[in-house]
């Protein structure tokens, strides 16, 4: 049984998640950036879920999910994979990692709303939804300020640039922390306020218990489909202007500044090289090079990279492999990790990590966790983080301008 619902749906929906101690919300927000599967889906309520621990967690999730394959819904955190980086010991709410099986499941589709799977029939669903209790939290000025000061953010700078110069690394992914202590928020609300200020193809609202994620990322980690890989690295940002010249010129800027083609092609070889390891020889290629693609705030350069599962490789095993994403670490690879590890002065936990799913048939679509709001609602703390690529042109001034400017979105938002 399906039902057709109007746009208000989607806030009666949230409102009725957000009773549950754990939910996952993931919405394209109408992007015609493919052929879109579903618009958005809601996944409710815990059947069974698995929580990373540090010891095998992509080995004990795959033997989780082969025991009953199907949806499972959650999160890799950015050290999910990395169990020796673990110098920063501030505590991470959200875990290493966390999956569940939802008891209910709904996909909305062209306005079509359907039941993908529940204990109950989709009438009564609605009318849980429909009677369910509006969250009235009010939500108070929050200004998250940098946890670090501006002069020690320069000095971060250039001493990585240093690692730069002597060959250790060619780019380098560093990150700052933004924090709002003794604050309150209305989680739905603003998860509402984001979409619909910078709606983006790979938006979503996640709740752990205490601890929701706001997400309106624009960039894909990696999506499996048949036997097909695909990865879509961001490295690349210009701002829109409301004047169509200039909005113009500075798309056409991004798309021939070798700074950001450079910065581009390193990750996308970066990805080339971690699929290549887990995919059929010669079946990795580079089907789209520096496409520009279009948002309300920014013009983003968007690459794509393709490849074939190989057959005797489990999806988890491949999703490992290219853990974390490249665009959020830098090249190479482990040894950045490492850079970021004593450099930044906190751990990202879910920040640049993947909110996702995975589906009964083994296939699966995970995000980069960018342009978020967390917030801790036990704590009443709100954080976010901002950062960008460092390679040896750049200027630590306007790298630390940048972080400003990514986190200004996100605090209109929540003010």
């Amino acid at each position: 049984m399906n039902m057709k619902v109007d746009n208000n749906f989607k806030t009666k929906m949230l409102n009725w998640a957000n009773q549950f101690n754990i939910f996952c919300f993931l919405d394209n927000n109408n992007f015609e950036f493919e052929t879109p599967q579903f618009d958005c889906l809601l996944a409710v309520g815990i059947e069974r879920a698995y929580h990373f621990t540090g010891i095998n967690d992509f080995e004990n999730l795959q033997e989780f999910y082969q025991k009953k394959p199907s949806w499972l819904f959650g999160h890799f955190g950015y050290n999910a994979a990395n169990n020796a980086y673990s110098k920063n010991n501030e505590a991470n709410e959200f875990g290493k990692g966390f999956f569940f099986e939802p008891i209910h499941l709904l996909k909305i589709s062209n306005s079509i709303l359907s039941l993908i799977k529940s204990d109950v029939d989709l009438v009564t669903i609605i009318n849980q939804i429909n009677l369910s209790k509006v969250e009235t939290t009010i939500t108070k000025k929050v200004i998250p300020v940098p946890l670090i000061s501006k002069a020690q953010y320069l000095n971060d700078i250039e001493q990585v640039k240093q690692h730069i110069k002597k060959g250790d690394c060619y780019e380098i992914n560093y990150c700052q922390k933004f924090i709002s202590t003794n604050s309150v928020i209305n989680p739905v609300e603003i998860y509402e306020k984001l979409a619909a200020f910078s709606p983006t193809p790979f938006g979503a609202f996640y709740k752990l218990n205490n601890n929701y994620c706001i997400c309106a990322s624009p960039e894909r980690f990696l999506k499996k489909q048949g036997d097909t890989l695909i990865s879509q690295p961001i490295k690349g940002t210009t701002r829109r202007s409301a004047d169509k010249k200039i909005d113009e010129a500075n798309k056409q800027h991004l798309f021939t500044s070798e700074k950001e083609r450079s910065e581009n092609v390193m990750i996308v070889d970066l990805v080339r090289n971690d699929l290549s390891i887990i995919s059929k020889k010669n079946s990795v290629e580079v089907t789209e090079l520096f496409g520009i693609y279009s948002f309300p705030q920014v013009h983003q350069m968007i690459s794509t990279i393709q490849s074939k599962l190989s057959n005797d490789v489990h999806f988890l095993r491949a999703i490992k492999a290219c853990y974390p994403m490249g665009s959020m670490t830098g090249a190479p690879k482990k040894k950045v990790m490492q850079l970021i590890e004593k450099y930044e002065a906190t751990e990202r936990g879910l920040f640049s990590g993947s909110i996702g799913y995975i589906t009964p048939d083994a296939d699966f679509d995970f995000n980069v966790v960018i342009r978020s709001i967390f917030y801790n609602k036990l704590k009443k703390e709100v954080s976010l983080f901002a950062g960008s690529g460092i390679t040896f042109y750049a200027e630590a001034l306007s790298e630390y301008d940048e972080c400003l400017a990514k986190a200004e979105v996100l605090i209109k938002v929540l003010n």
